[in-house]
C-alpha cells in the first residue's frame, strides 16, 4: 500500500506525486522494471512517433509487473528519459490518455528528463519503474 506525499501548502502536482509512502506489512516485494521502451516483444516500433512509443513503453512495463505478480496499483515510482522534450510536450493529451488506461489514476514519484539519444537508435522515450507490492 502506499499514499502520496504532499506538504501542506503545496499545490497538488498535475499526473504525478511529489513523493510516495510505501508500507507493507511485516515483508513485502520491491519490483525494479528496467527501462522499457516503446517496441513490441518481436522489436518493432510502431509508427508516429512519441505517443505511440509511450503506449506501448507503458504496455511492457503492465507486461514486466504482471510477471512479478504485480499491478500498475503497485508502482510508487517512474523516471522518464525523452529525447525530444517538445515532441513530449506537445503529445501530451495522447501519452496521458495511454497513461490512464494501462497504468490508471495513481499517485507515483515521477521524474521526467531529457536525454541526447537512448541506445536503441529509433527510441524516443524509455520508462523505468519500482513497484512495492504488499504481502
Amino acid at each position: 500500500m502506499h499514499r502520496a506525499l504532499l506538504p501542506p501548502g503545496w499545490p497538488r502536482p498535475k499526473g504525478y506525486a511529489n513523493g510516495v509512502a510505501a508500507t507493507t506489512p511485516r515483508t513485502g516485494r520491491q519490483i525494479y522494471v528496467a527501462g522499457m521502451i516503446g517496441w513490441d516483444p518481436e522489436g518493432r516500433f510502431p509508427a508516429g512517433g512519441i505517443a505511440p512509443q509511450t503506449r506501448q513503453a507503458l504496455r511492457n512495463i503492465v507486461d514486466v509487473l504482471a510477471e512479478g505478480g504485480a499491478t500498475p496499483a503497485h508502482i510508487t515510482r517512474m523516471t522518464w528519459y525523452v529525447t525530444d522534450k517538445q515532441a513530449y510536450l506537445a503529445a501530451g493529451r495522447e501519452i496521458g490518455a495511454a497513461y490512464r488506461e494501462l497504468i490508471g489514476n495513481y499517485d507515483v514519484a515521477m521524474t521526467a528528463v531529457q536525454v541526447g539519444a537512448l541506445m536503441e537508435d529509433e527510441a524516443v522515450v524509455e520508462i523505468e519503474v519500482t513497484a512495492v507490492v504488499p504481502d
